[in-house]
């Protein structure tokens, strides 16, 4: 069986004040149990958690992924980018256009996200956090559906989605040209084999499917470090 996907790591200057932020934003609760950083479990189909780790390095770039959120008529997403402002967002540029409907945000550590104008068809059958949107190409798009065994969704001028067949957000790649990548990134999928069955193994199909092991400094852990096609780091934790 393949892993699933047991959540999305922030790295975070200060895990308490952020993970404060979205669970407060998205209405989401702090799980039990976590030994190494604060996770929210969430309260809709995400079907994923955040957590958020204790980093020492601040966010320097750009995000190579970023949440895109819903709306459901203008007066919703101006009440949703209100919200997150009060909560301690900020409107950023990133280049995006005047004519452009959605609306470009960062969190308390600068993390990107992005409200969606309510006319968007494609996010139109997904929750409030309607897509993962990454950078990427399509071969890690190819990749990461045959990992979680999640089908794709769009597959179009090198743009690629996959969503998990029990519904929540998607997971899009928007082709080329790619960001350059500069240092570790500070958002990452935690993958987690289902239980009684082998981590090793799962390592090895990830390999296959064109994963790589890679060491940033981890040590003597029990969770494998890996990257994407593109060179994006993601974790392999024991099964659960």
């Amino acid at each position: 069986m393949t892993s699933h996907l047991h959540a999305l790591c922030f790295d975070a200057h200060d895990p308490v004040r952020l993970a404060r932020f979205w669970a407060d934003f998205l209405r989401w609760e702090t799980a039990e149990g976590s030994s190494d950083g604060i996770t929210l479990r969430p309260s809709d189909d995400t079907g994923f958690r955040l957590c958020f780790l204790p980093a020492r390095e601040r966010k320097t770039g750009q995000n190579h992924m970023h949440f895109d959120l819903t709306s459901t008529s203008l007066d919703d997403q101006e009440q949703v980018v209100e919200r997150a402002l009060q909560l301690g967002a900020r409107h950023i540029d990133i280049g995006q256009r005047p004519e452009e409907g959605h609306v470009v945000l960062a969190d308390p550590e600068g993390n990107e996200f992005c409200v969606i104008e309510p006319d968007n068809s494609f996010l139109a059958e997904c929750g409030f956090i309607g897509a993962l949107a990454s950078d990427g190409s399509q071969e890690t798009g190819y990749f990461w559906s045959r990992a979680l065994g999640w089908p794709l969704v769009w597959d179009q001028d090198q743009e690629t989605a996959i969503r998990s067949p029990h519904g929540g957000p998607k997971v899009t790649w928007g082709g080329p040209p790619l960001m350059p990548k500069t240092g570790k990134e500070r958002l990452h999928f935690d993958l987690a084999p289902p239980a009684g069955s082998d981590q090793q193994a799962e390592v090895d199909r990830l390999v296959s499917l064109g994963a790589t092991r890679i060491d940033i400094g981890q040590g003597d852990v029990d969770w494998v470090v890996m990257a994407d096609p593109d060179g994006h780091e993601f974790c392999v934790l024991t099964p659960r």
